[in-house]
């Protein structure tokens, strides 16, 4: 694929969810700025495990070497 529209793309995609999560902000069961935030949240922590558990590897990869 182009990377120009690979990067046209995801800049619209980026700015849908902004407009999405923007007008929707504490309407009703449409507050998708919640439930993206508790997502981001829950992420995080997966990321940060998931980093974790990279060095360790690459740590007992390097004792090896």
């Amino acid at each position: 694929m182009n990377k120009w529209l690979e990067l046209l793309i995801g800049l619209v995609l980026v700015i849908v969810a902004i407009l999405v999560w923007a007008f929707t902000k504490g309407v009703g069961f449409w507050d998708f700025g919640t439930a993206a935030w508790e997502f981001i949240k829950g992420g995080l922590v997966w990321f940060v495990l998931g980093i974790g558990i990279l060095f360790i590897l690459l740590g007992i990869s390097d004792l090896k070497g």
